[in-house]
Formats: C-alpha cells, structure tokens, sequence
C-alpha cells in the first residue's frame, strides 16, 4: 500500500537542554509532497528542530503534527517508530556488515525484507546492480543514497535529512545533491532538510526557512527570500549583499549611488539592499565614483570588488567585465524597488509561514 505525503505542522515548539534554550516558540508549516530547507549557521538549532520532529527528542512545549495525526503536545508523545517518519543522517548510519540489500530492508517488516519493496528503493536511487554489495565497497555518494532507500522503503508520510551531503568533497556532493533532489521529487514524499549552504537550500526546497537563535525568523520560497530578507541579517545570510548606506524620503533613497527607489516607503537613515547583480559598471574613466579593487572571473560571469570615494566597499557580478585591476569607474543601480532597512532598528521578530 503508497502511504499518502503528509504535511507537517509546528508550533510553538521549545527545547531546552538544561539552562539552555535551544528552540524558542518555533513555527513551521510543510506542505504535503513538499520540499522544506531548515537554512542556519551552526547552533540555530536545526538539527534539534529535526530530531524533535523525529521524536528523537521530547519538546518542553509546542506541539508537532504529520497531516492530522497529533504526534507531540499536551498528554501526547508518539514513539519515534510510530511517526511514519523517515529519517537520513549525515554519515548515513548504515550497518558495514550487512549487504546493501538488507540495510535498506533493515526497517521493514520481517516479512517484507528480502521482497520487491528492497529491490524498488534500490531502483528509486539508481542502484538496481548493489543489492549484495558490502557498505565499504560504495562510494561516499553510493553510500548516501543507499541511506536515502533506507529511508524510502517503508513508504514514510515525511522524510527527514540531516546535511545529508557534508561528508562528500565538493564535486560529489554536487552530483549527489541533484541525484537526491530528483529522488524526492519523484517519490513525491514531504521532506524536511537541514543545511547551512545557502546555495543548496536554494537548489532542493520548494521553500527554505531561516533559523536564528532557536527560532524561525523567515520562511518563504527561494525566490521571495533572496528578494524582500526580512532584516540585513538575512540579506547577507541567503547570498552576496551590499547594504548601502543612504538617506529615504518616502519612495526614494539618497545613496552613493545616486537615488534608488524603495519598495516601501522609509523616512530617515537606512541601509538599502544592493544584490551585486544589481549593480552597473559604466565603461573606465576617470571621472567615475570607485575605484576596480579585484576581479574575479568564473567563466560564466565575474565579481568585481569595488571601493567608493567614501570608502565603502561593494561586490557588483557581471556577465562580461568591462574594467580591470586598478579602473576607476561610473557604478549605478539599475533593479526593481529596493529592500531598505531603518538604521537602529531592533531586531526583526520571527515571520510566521504564509503556507497553509
């Protein structure tokens, strides 16, 4: 029996370790067959956020639900093995002296682990030909998508992944990382992944959730995140950010780049988002506002560090360089209604999920 994608709901979730918060009034809604990124640096509390899910670890408060199934809140703890949940770590935890076949059987019914159910996750990752081959034979991204069948044969209602692709070298984990990507999709379960590679979140969820401190602070598509960051925090987490300093007038900000219209109006001092693509190099002439600092070619465009007259320091990517080392020229805003954010502001509460 294909057991149905579930969505998954938290809600004001809490862990504490001792005096510790670690999860602070947590919100998080993924949609059912969706694909949801918990984005964080180290110690935002991620991967507690996962195992709590998971039932690897008991909340203080909150509750967490798969579709309608209450699985912890007031009075309620469902077991781990109860959940349908499917979990991947990041070494991919397999058993070195059982084949691949039986790892992958590993969490089936007794019954069932030596039937077709094997023999279709292999397939599901592309690995038909393993079956009786040994954990240490495998490559590091063979071994990972064995996990990921591991994880995938039981059929669960949300599946799990925990950095799944931080032990491969960089090539691989490329490689691996569309594999899974594809995998997942076809498979059309709701998974949960826990990264702190702002590209990567980008490439696999549907949605990406920004962690801070315990808490959500942002979650939305991969498109609107990188657009409207809820605070400069964010900006410079999910990619390259020049925060410019400027002065706004309801619609218009007064930089050194000249006036960059706002996308909601401010009065006073702020910092405008500048995303380095956004920037327009003007041909080489002495009379221009910044000076060419470096430039970084990569083939398909090139970064190219820039210091202003006052100091300031930008990144601005262009498809085809126009200055060298030591230029000096003309740099101007050319994109939508800018992101601007007040000067002195306190730190931005969390935005709840738009989702569901």
């Amino acid at each position: 029996m294909t057991r149905v994608a579930a969505s998954v709901r938290v809600e004001g979730l809490v862990k504490r370790f001792g005096a510790t918060t670690v999860l602070d009034g947590v919100d998080l809604y993924v949609a059912a067959g969706s694909i949801c990124a918990l984005l964080g640096p180290s110690g935002s509390g991620k991967t507690t956020l996962l195992r709590t899910i998971a039932g690897l670890e008991r909340p203080d408060a909150g509750t967490v639900r798969a579709g309608d199934r209450l699985l912890c809140g007031v009075g309620t703890f469902v077991a781990p093995e109860r959940r349908q949940i499917g979990m991947v770590f990041q070494d991919g935890a397999l058993f070195p002296h059982l084949s691949v076949a039986a790892n992958v059987g590993y969490g089936l019914p007794r019954a069932e682990r030596k039937g077709l159910r094997v023999a279709e996750a292999l397939a599901m990752v592309g690995l038909a030909g393993y079956a009786e081959r040994l954990p240490g034979t495998l490559s590091g991204g063979q071994q990972q998508r064995v996990a990921l069948a591991r994880a995938l044969a039981p059929r669960p209602a949300v599946l799990l992944l925990d950095e799944p692709f931080s032990n491969l070298d960089a090539a691989l984990r490329a490689q691996v990382r569309s594999e899974v990507h594809g995998v997942l999709a076809a498979a059309g379960v709701t998974a949960v992944f826990v990264t702190h590679d702002q590209e990567e979140a980008f490439v696999l969820g549907d949605d990406v959730a920004v962690m801070r401190e315990g808490r959500i602070v942002q979650q939305a598509t991969p498109a609107e995140l990188y657009r409207r960051p809820v605070d400069a925090w964010v900006a410079r987490f999910v990619g390259d950010a020049n925060l410019v300093a400027g002065a706004a007038d309801g619609s218009v900000a007064r930089t050194s780049l000249g006036a960059v219209p706002l996308a909601a109006d401010l009065h006073g001092p702020v910092e405008v988002l500048v995303r380095p693509e956004q920037l327009v190099l003007d041909s080489p002439d002495r009379d221009g506002s910044a000076d060419v600092e470096l430039v970084e070619f990569y083939g398909h465009d090139a970064v190219v560090i820039l210091r202003l007259d006052g100091g300031a320091v930008l990144k601005a990517r262009v498809v085809h360089p126009v200055a060298r080392r030591g230029d000096r020229v003309g740099l101007r805003y050319d994109g939508p209604p800018a992101v601007a954010y007040p000067l002195g502001a306190e730190a931005v509460r969390p935005v709840p999920s738009t989702v569901g």
